[in-house]
């Protein structure tokens, strides 16, 4: 399986929460849409991660996709742990449905309820149905993708 996973290029997404007076966020490479009817979007927390801890007690996640250009976004919430470092104060963000962070010019972004969670080992799914959300009018710039983001190094261990 490894080899197929290997071959895949899929968008990198940052996901940030509030919840119990924290904020947490964090790039995240495991997400996908689930369901068109009712329209569900699962994103995957790594258990080691800061971010997992303050998601399971919220209600809302917002995920973002960032454009291609935005590596040093990338870099400060998958390279950087919310342990040691407010990525918040080091980045512009406004408050989004429920307070969830929602940073400021990324390609497009989505608060969702978190209607379940998924064991699936080292990281949790957590099902999400959307609250709100932005995109960017048309534009030249492209998602960032898996291939951009292998440089970093992760903040936290992966597993």
């Amino acid at each position: 399986m490894q080899s197929f996973v290997d071959r895949l290029d899929h968008p990198a997404y940052v996901v940030t929460v509030a919840a119990d007076g924290e904020r947490a966020g964090c790039l995240v490479t495991f997400a996908s849409p689930c369901s068109i009817k009712p329209a569900r979007f699962m994103v995957w927390l790594s258990t080691l991660n800061r971010t997992y801890r303050v998601a399971r007690s919220a209600d809302q996640l917002a995920v973002h996709l960032l454009a291609s250009d935005q590596h040093a976004l990338a870099e400060l919430f998958g390279g950087e742990t919310g342990d040691r470092v407010d990525k918040f104060a080091r980045t512009p963000w406004t408050p989004g449905p429920g307070g969830v962070p929602v940073l400021d010019d990324t390609l497009a972004w989505f608060a969702g309820r978190v209607e379940g969670h998924v064991d699936t080992g080292d990281h949790i799914g957590f099902l999400l149905s959307s609250v709100a959300g932005e995109t960017q009018e048309a534009t030249d710039r492209r998602p960032l993708c898996l291939s951009d983001v292998v440089d970093i190094t992760a903040g936290h261990p992966v597993s």
